[in-house]
């Protein structure tokens, strides 16, 4: 590999990690829309075994807020990437519903459901940050 070869995947690299955390960014704002809270992230990068970069996890008090934090999310990732989730499961039911946007997958719990699949502390070794509750 060239050094122009070597500088285009670095900036490659960048451009993707840029990309990655604008998404994250995206994300949080819609939950925080509509008032989701205990937000966590989990960088599971470098992970072996996982099936995304990172997961972003929070609740809402009911079904129908749920629900609405999904919607919320879905809007402004689309209003500011253009870019639509992969798959969307749990609508049904509201009570976890699993956003996935590839290297990204979001999860948006009742505090029951959240408490019993405890999917915050399944990797131990992941670097997590706790985002502040918007009042």
């Amino acid at each position: 590999m060239t050094i122009t070869h070597k500088c285009y995947a670095q900036f490659k690299k960048n451009l993707r990690m840029k990309e990655k955390k604008q998404l994250l960014e995206y994300i949080i704002s819609g939950i925080q829309e509509k008032k989701g809270k205990n937000i966590t992230t989990i960088d599971l990068e470098g992970i072996p075994g996982v099936i995304c970069d990172h997961f972003v996890v929070c609740e809402g008090n009911t079904p129908t807020q749920v629900a609405a934090l999904a919607q919320s999310v879905e809007h402004i990732v689309k209003k500011n990437t253009q870019e639509s989730p992969i798959r969307v499961q749990g609508h049904q039911l509201a009570e976890w519903i699993a956003i996935d946007y590839g290297n990204v997958m979001v999860h948006i719990f009742v505090p029951e459901l959240r408490s019993f699949y405890n999917i915050d502390n399944l990797w131990s070794d992941a670097k997590t940050e706790t985002i502040p509750n918007v009042e």
